[in-house]
């Protein structure tokens, strides 16, 4: 099973760019489609962005669309999210997880007992 190790959180002012990384123990291209989630202290784990299994098409919740960025390098089985324009509503912690049956026109592809695969979570802080 493929194991997932998220790097990149920490602290950054309101509006300021933070950038996740999610480092996958085997090629995740064509096999997984891989996803963000992040959850807030007394909330549900939410659906941040996606990426297809191929060929890479991007998805986001409507929260974060022109702010947050999902991208893939395949050669290093590495995802990442990049956070632009953080908001006091956007920290959490960050989970990437894989799924191997998610299609993303289907809304399922949201939910986090869609994805077989978890990281362990990065702690994402922004300050007013």
């Amino acid at each position: 099973q493929v194991q997932l190790v998220e790097s990149g959180g920490g602290l950054v002012q309101a509006g300021g760019s933070l950038g996740l990384s999610c480092a996958a123990s085997e090629r995740t291209f064509g096999r997984y489609a891989m996803g963000w989630f992040r959850q807030a202290p007394g909330k549900e784990r939410e659906f941040v962005a996606g990426i297809s299994r191929s060929p890479g098409s991007e998805y986001y919740v409507d929260s974060v669309k022109g702010r947050f960025s999902i991208s893939s390098d395949n050669d290093k089985n590495t995802v990442y999210l990049q956070m632009n324009s953080l908001q006091p509503e956007d920290p959490a912690i960050y989970y990437c997880a894989a799924g191997e049956k998610i299609f993303y026109s289907d809304s399922y592809a949201l939910r986090p007992e869609a994805y077989e695969y978890w990281g362990q979570g990065t702690h994402v802080t922004v300050s007013s």
